[in-house]
């Protein structure tokens, strides 16, 4: 009414009133009633603020690379922005009159551009990529420590890098050679496996193969000490029978001495009997054959008489002319 306004502003507001070209008043959020033709009222947000930006740079050995992020700042110095940019409102507290507070994120992105590139201009590509964290890290510091900022009076608190990522066609490229390398890796891995599997598989035939030899080891000590134990017994059978063999020598050597030894007697005792006939018969030896056929017919047997006298008949053949002997003297003479 009659040109009088009310102005509530927000705690994360700082509000200048100007009145005929002076500061009447300024603070966050206040709260007064203001004369609209002779006041100009300027608002300030002094909240923080995101300000996402994407941006396309160029790595180390030439490789354009896109840049997305995050930046978060707050107005430290309402009035030094306001003294460089329109935050005048219309009115309502949220509606300005010129597009200037659209401005101050768009100068903060390009001043981290600017930062950016200043990183990226020492890394390869490679490593570009893999370094998101340490290219925020340096440019945050470049932002604070820097004095960039002063001048629009604005404090950043974040700088954060979301991705940097190559263009498509080198991303395929890194991607093919990321997964050759992988799938040689993989290939590798396999190698490693099968080799790992080998080498067990050799140590269980190696571990096999020492049983065995083990095994056949002990199978021929056992058969060794069986030879042994049969060449023992062997021996022994051997000396008992070469014992026994001596013994059966000795024995026929005793035997022998005593077969010769009766052989000797006996021919001595034959010889003493030969001696003993032949001093009986050595009268006789000297008799003439007719003497001993006549004493031997004195025995007086007619057949051994008849013998006598065939014996001479047939001495004296020569001179008999036919000489006859009848069946029944010889059936006399055979008969007992």
């Amino acid at each position: 009414m009659f040109g009088i306004h009310h102005l509530k502003a927000n705690p994360t507001q700082h509000v200048i009133h100007f009145a005929n070209g002076k500061v009447r008043r300024s603070g966050p959020g206040l709260s007064f009633f203001y004369y609209q033709p002779s006041a100009s009222i300027v608002v300030v947000p002094v909240g923080s603020a995101d300000a996402p930006f994407i941006f396309n740079e160029v790595s180390a050995d030439f490789q354009p690379v896109t840049v997305q992020g995050q930046l978060t700042y707050r107005i430290a110095d309402p009035q030094r922005v306001a003294a460089i940019l329109d935050y005048s409102i219309d009115g309502a507290v949220d509606k300005y009159r010129t597009e200037d507070p659209q401005k101050l994120p768009q100068r903060l992105v390009n001043l981290a551009q600017v930062h950016t590139r200043a990183e990226l201009a020492s890394l390869p590509l490679r490593e570009a990529i893999r370094s998101a964290d340490r290219v925020a890290t340096g440019v945050l510091s470049r932002l604070s420590t820097g004095d960039d900022l002063k001048p629009l009076g604005v404090e950043v608190l974040t700088f954060s890098i979301l991705a940097i990522k190559p263009t498509p066609d080198i991303s395929r490229a890194l991607e093919a050679e990321a997964r050759e390398t992988l799938l040689r890796q993989a290939d590798d891995a396999i190698y490693v496996r099968r080799n790992a599997a080998i080498e067990q598989e050799r140590r269980i035939k190696e571990n096999e193969l020492n049983t065995e030899i083990a095994v056949q080891q002990k199978q021929r000590q056992i058969r060794e000490t069986k030879a042994a134990a049969d060449l023992a017994i062997e021996t022994k059978e051997q000396e008992i029978r070469e014992t026994k063999l001596a013994g059966q020598i000795k024995l026929e050597d005793e035997r022998k001495k005593f077969i010769t030894a009766q052989t000797e007697n006996a021919r001595t005792q034959a010889d003493t009997q030969a001696y003993a006939v032949r001093a009986s018969l050595q009268p006789l030896t000297e008799l003439s054959p007719e003497v001993l056929t006549a004493l031997a017919t004195q025995t007086g047997d007619p057949r051994l008489m008849i013998a006598k006298a065939i014996q001479e008949i047939a001495q004296n053949a020569g001179k008999i002319g036919t000489l006859n002997i009848s069946p029944d003297l010889l059936e006399t003479l055979l008969q007992k």
